[in-house]
């Protein structure tokens, strides 16, 4: 089953090492490629050993943000007013790079901090070797996120809509500052107030959600919180967002709801990867529920419809394939 996810990550993959959200075919705009998707898509390869094309992946996106450094410049410059076609973008045409231009939740500031996270991660490994264009990327991020003073910026968080402040966000931002500080320049403060701001809004997502299925980026792949905050954070996913073909977003998701809030597949994964460490029998569970959860092609979808057996089209999902990969190997 792991060479099968690998399998259907790789027809996800175009030429230049970026990978469609879903399908390359589908009609919905997952054929695009994002920030944030790339990076969780590239775990599974990583997992398995497939070191040159994860590097294809940060390289090119790299590419990408250099190709809009003059934006990351003048963010850093003149940081007000924070309109939202000003922040990094989220998605990009996978071929040219460019920016999707339709208005989207494109302020993602988690995206952000997960592209440092990874690249300092693989930097320390000596998986990847960035150059001096890329340390000039890296510093401008750095910049970028001290621009937007990203520990109290309300951003469109990982699931793209209201803006609040996320501590997902916040989280992912202060892992991704932690891990590049021994290849940028990082001022101790900068990570304080997001570390500060994190333990303020913990367990909680938001003013708005207490449960969230994007706290467990928390405890993997960024370990940034404290056995006490992660113990919460999973009771109350378990508790409140675990379903039988997936784990909801948070109660009251809207995002093709039928009625009820649509099961996300790649929660099983996630919760699989974090009881491999912490419980042996928890990590069974969910791996077979994981695996109930995939389609008769062995791909796991983006989402079932509540309490159907009914998936939406965005299938595989390449982020949910990847975690399952990382969970299995």
């Amino acid at each position: 089953m792991i060479a099968h996810s690998i399998q259907l990550l790789r027809q996800l993959r175009y030429p230049n090492g970026l990978f469609a959200a879903a399908s390359q075919t589908v009609k919905t705009g997952y054929s695009r490629a994002w920030i944030r998707d790339n990076i969780y898509a590239a775990l599974g390869l990583e997992a398995t050993g497939n070191t040159a094309e994860v590097i294809a992946t940060y390289r090119a996106l790299l590419d990408i943000l250099a190709k809009h450094e003059y934006k990351i410049d003048w963010m850093i410059k003149e940081p007000q007013p924070k309109a939202a076609f000003r922040y990094i973008h989220a998605r990009y045409d996978p071929v040219s790079g460019d920016e999707i231009s339709e208005e989207w939740g494109n302020k993602q500031n988690d995206a952000v901090g997960a592209l440092l996270f990874k690249i300092g991660e693989l930097t320390a490994k000596n998986v990847f070797t960035l150059n001096d264009a890329d340390k000039r990327i890296v510093q401008k991020l750095v910049d970028y996120l001290a621009a937007i003073e990203y520990w109290h910026d309300a951003d469109n968080g990982m699931w793209e809509e209201a803006e609040e402040v996320h501590a997902s966000s916040i989280g992912a931002c202060v892992a991704g500052l932690q891990a590049v500080s021994t290849i940028a320049n990082v001022p101790d403060a900068l990570i304080a107030k997001g570390r500060d701001a994190l333990n303020a809004l913990l367990p909680r997502e938001s003013l708005t959600k207490d449960a969230d299925l994007a706290l467990l980026s928390l405890i993997y792949p960024y370990n940034i919180v404290s056995e006490t905050q992660r113990d919460a954070i999973l009771k109350n996913v378990e508790e409140k967002l675990l379903r039988e073909k997936g784990v909801i977003r948070y109660v009251g998701d809207k995002y093709y709801s039928n009625g009820q809030p649509a099961e996300w597949t790649m929660g099983l994964a996630w919760l699989a990867i974090i009881y491999k460490q912490l419980n042996p029998a928890k990590h069974a569970f969910f791996v077979e529920k994981a695996e109930t959860a995939m389609n008769a092609k062995g791909e796991l979808p983006e989402l079932y419809y509540g309490n159907t057996s009914q998936h939406n089209e965005n299938t595989p999902l390449g982020w949910a394939q990847s975690l399952f990969v990382v969970a299995t190997a």
